[in-house]
């Protein structure tokens, strides 16, 4: 479909970590944009991040996720670049002035993948079996469900990854489906894991396109490429997390969908060694998303979140 808007820019420069997978997602968005605004050329600006640097620590202990996005909001600010494309879980939720998200596209899968070039699941690993996770979301969730495992920190990208455990560094690691999925590399999800035993994080599976929020030109000409559902659970996912305080350093998982018209909002909070864990689940208006995230994240506080969180920080400052 084409979309006539007046004073469509000649170029669009989209900001991009350099990994496969960033590529496959700003190149998505390029031929979603040439397809809507074929007189446009889209170019791809590819940029390192201090989050794909810096492999040998934990994203909690070198700064969050956030670290994904600075370079590319640099490249914002300087005027290298028009928009960046982002997976939405990367994108930190207390996102302020001068940037905001434009558009949030069609979700994906979103659950996570089990990956094992030995073990059909969780339940089939020996005692003292080593599976790789990037996430403390993922790690509390496993371990409260199979608690004999040892866990370890697992970082790179998909390629680096998945190379770690053939080389026998591990017995399994989970992943994100979705990024599997979209490089080809679905033979690898030896099953995909329950929304039930594995609740994903605020935004998986979405993609975000994040702006100078004084760009109102880009606001029109990237609308076409929203989705209203997605967006809206998405809000919701996000909203928990900042009522929370949260970010990658805490185990914090958010998942919303939309079933009658309604968003249905599920979201915990947990410790790394999945031994205390609060939970609670809600309905909502999808005209009132940012509400409904607010209220499911007062629940898990007067749960005990805020306990479990102000522990979890005074180790991380220990």
């Amino acid at each position: 479909m084409v979309t006539s808007i007046q004073n469509l820019p000649q170029k669009l420069v989209i900001a991009t970590r350099a990994s496969r997978l960033a590529l496959w997602q700003a190149e998505h968005v390029r031929d979603c944009l040439l397809r809507l605004y074929p007189s446009v050329e889209v170019e791809l600006l590819k940029l390192s991040t201090r989050g794909d640097e810096i492999l040998d620590r934990s994203l909690q202990k070198i700064g969050g996720k956030g670290l994904f996005i600075k370079e590319l909001e640099y490249a914002l600010l300087d005027g290298r670049a028009d928009l960046a494309v982002h997976s939405l879980k990367d994108v930190p939720v207390d996102l302020t002035e001068p940037f905001e998200l434009a558009a949030i596209l069609p979700r994906a899968e979103t659950r996570d993948a089990w990956v094992s070039n030995q073990y059909a699941d969780m339940h089939a690993l020996p005692k003292g079996a080593v599976v790789g996770t990037s996430s403390l979301r993922r790690e509390s969730q496993l371990r409260r469900l199979v608690p004999h495992l040892t866990v370890k920190p697992l970082r790179g990208n998909l390629d680096t990854r998945l190379g770690k455990l053939d080389a026998g560094e591990f017995d399994a690691i989970i992943l994100a489906a979705v990024g599997l999925e979209r490089l080809g590399l679905s033979e690898r999800i030896r099953g995909l894991i329950s929304t039930q035993d594995s609740l994903p994080a605020a935004g998986q599976g979405s993609l975000g396109i994040e702006i100078r929020s004084d760009r109102a030109d880009l606001k029109q000409i990237l609308q076409p490429l929203a989705c209203a559902q997605t967006t809206a659970c998405s809000i919701a996912e996000r909203a928990v997390s900042r009522a929370l305080g949260g970010s990658c350093t805490v185990p914090i998982a958010a998942y919303a969908i939309i079933r009658n018209h309604q968003i249905h909002l599920q979201a915990l909070v947990a410790t790394p060694d999945g031994q205390q864990v609060v939970s609670h689940q809600a309905n909502g208006s999808i005209d009132e998303a940012n509400q409904l995230g607010e209220a499911v994240a007062r629940a898990l506080q007067q749960q005990g979140a805020d306990q479990i969180l102000a522990s979890l920080n005074q180790i991380g400052h220990a």
